[in-house]
């Protein structure tokens, strides 16, 4: 099978696409034949090594996985003897930010794993796109137990997570405004913002409204920018570590303010999984998907994911040739 192939940290110059052999199933496991993944903020960071504390989780010196890819959606080809779960010819979807390798023809994953049948009526594509945008989103968002009435901020509502954020925030009936560029607001509009900033125009900053959340999905903002827009009680939460890593220390710094920083810790992925099937039963998620490209030509693509243009999400699809 062919797949994304490095053997050490470092840019896209690190890939190359080569045939390894196909992956054994084991008695526990599933393999997929992959039909669709994304190259997120995620593997970009697996990809480089980066931030370093990264590295104590994917390897510290070279990568524990030679092959990228943190989601996939796809066909079983094959289940283990103790596999009950499913069986082949299932549609199933999954996701570990840690990495899957599953930019690759086929991948072998753990049933026990994150992972589960793709709901009816959604493709291959959407499948794929809803996993780690958000999942960063869905731990941002119900750490804070945000309900209906809330008034939330989001700070990139066309990214991956900012995108995601919007429509699980209008399912818990909050009052979201999101900051967009002026070419993308009406499709953040779309996604069910009540207001839409264009941050080429305005500062968000100075926007003079109160907020319970500020979400700043892009992580491209800080604390001391945001702490005006908060209500007393309000909580500020970040994508990113910030500038020296300064959202790992201010919840301890903040814990007995009115106002607060969080930074919580994505871990629950069946979670995400379960969450946004529901969400796609009732047709109240719908991943927005930049565009697609073919395994051959992923390799370039890292780079324009890494410079943060991306809108939501980029789709390698393994039918493209």
């Amino acid at each position: 099978m062919k797949a994304l192939y490095r053997l050490k940290y470092g840019g896209p110059e690190v890939l190359e696409i080569i045939d390894v052999p196909l992956p054994k199933c084991g008695k526990n496991d599933v393999l997929v034949r992959v039909m669709a993944a994304t190259i997120s903020r995620t593997d970009c960071g697996i990809l480089w090594g980066a931030p370093f504390i990264l590295r104590f989780f994917t390897g510290l010196f070279k990568p524990k996985r030679q092959i990228t890819g943190s989601d996939f959606s796809g066909i079983v080809e094959q289940v283990g003897e103790s596999v009950s779960r499913f069986k082949k010819g299932d549609r199933i979807w999954g996701f570990n930010d840690l990495g899957l390798q599953s930019h690759a023809e086929y991948l072998v994953v753990s049933a026990n794993e994150a992972i589960a049948i793709i709901p009816d009526g959604v493709s291959y594509k959407q499948a794929a796109a809803s996993t780690e945008g958000a999942h960063y989103a869905i731990n941002a968002i119900l750490s804070q137990n945000i309900g209906a009435g809330a008034r939330v901020l989001v700070n990139g509502g066309t990214g991956a997570i900012g995108s995601a954020a919007i429509q699980l925030l209008k399912d818990c009936g909050a009052y979201v405004v999101a900051t967009a560029p002026d070419a993308h607001i009406n499709a953040v509009k779309q996604l069910g913002a009540d207001e839409v900033i264009d941050f080429e125009k305005v500062d968000f900053t100075t926007c003079g409204q109160a907020f319970n959340l500020v979400f700043d999905a892009v992580g491209k903002s800080s604390w001391k920018k945001c702490k005006p827009l908060l209500l007393p009680g309000g909580t500020y939460v970040s994508s990113e570590l910030g500038s020296g890593a300064q959202n790992l220390y201010l919840p301890v710094l903040t814990r007995f303010s009115s106002r607060k920083v969080k930074f919580p810790m994505p871990v629950d992925r069946k979670r995400t999984i379960a969450l946004v099937s529901k969400l796609f039963s009732k047709k109240a998620f719908d991943p927005l998907i930049d565009y697609s490209v073919s395994l051959k030509d992923a390799i370039a693509t890292f780079d324009y994911v890494n410079s943060g243009k991306k809108t939501g999400n980029v789709v390698i699809d393994f039918t493209l040739n």
